[in-house]
């Protein structure tokens, strides 16, 4: 074998190494790519803005003092909705709820014989008063999670106000108003708290701003002041 032949030999095996190495190298980046030191999506949890509180869980608004003057005939109305599962009539008979005659101010198993879960005695007491028919109704399963009532609620306070109206004269002696006390207790307990955040910026907004000229000082002064030298 010559040394031409030999070279050509030689220089075809280097060749065929290099282009080995070279297409394992493209193969291995092709096959296993570089994998991300993190997700390219994050799940982060909601955070409070600054300096904010937490907000006050949804409930009913206070309605007590909105009985007096509500449309009792528009209560009678939304009392229908109930009826497929309460009647309402003195001696009335239980349907997939109690009769609910003299429910308000009655104890909250008033109707005897009838299968009560219980759970509406572990909240808010034994009687039904105006301001615990006000939480009720506004959505049973939020007052009494174990209740039987699956109803969705009456979300509207004029609405509710009605009904209560209404349920007042089914009874063979209406239960008297709320008191201005009973109605002080529900706003205290049910209100919105104040807007207590605008007080510090309307105090920050009275504040002098350092470095800043005091014009409001110098025009209240008196016009006799000795004006200061310009330097």
């Amino acid at each position: 074998m010559g040394g031409m032949e030999f070279n050509k030999i030689f220089a075809a095996i280097l060749v065929a190494g290099i282009v080995a190495m070279f297409g394992g190298f493209v193969a291995k980046q092709l096959v296993h790519p570089v994998e991300s030191e993190e997700f390219a999506f994050k799940i982060e949890a909601a955070e409070a803005s600054e300096g904010g509180a937490a907000a006050k869980p949804a409930g009913p608004d206070p309605i007590l003092a909105l009985i007096a003057t509500a449309d009792v005939g528009k209560g009678e109305k939304i009392a229908k909705a109930c009826a497929a599962c309460h009647t309402f009539t003195k001696g009335g008979p239980a349907g997939v709820g109690p009769n609910l005659w003299g429910v308000l101010g009655g104890p909250k198993d008033h109707m005897q014989g009838y299968a009560y879960s219980g759970a509406l005695l572990e909240v808010g007491g034994k009687t039904w008063t105006y301001a615990e028919l006000n939480k009720f109704l506004w959505k049973p399963k939020a007052y009494a999670a174990a209740t039987k009532m699956s109803f969705a609620g009456v979300k509207k306070p004029e609405e509710r106000a009605a009904l209560l109206a209404w349920l007042r004269t089914q009874a063979d002696s209406p239960k008297p108003l709320p008191a201005e006390a009973d109605i002080a207790a529900e706003n205290a307990e049910l209100a919105p708290p104040a807007a207590t955040e605008a007080a510090p910026a309307a105090t920050d907004a009275a504040a002098p701003v350092e470095g800043a000229a005091p014009a409001a000082v110098d025009a209240a002064a008196p016009a006799t002041a000795e004006k200061p030298a310009a330097h």
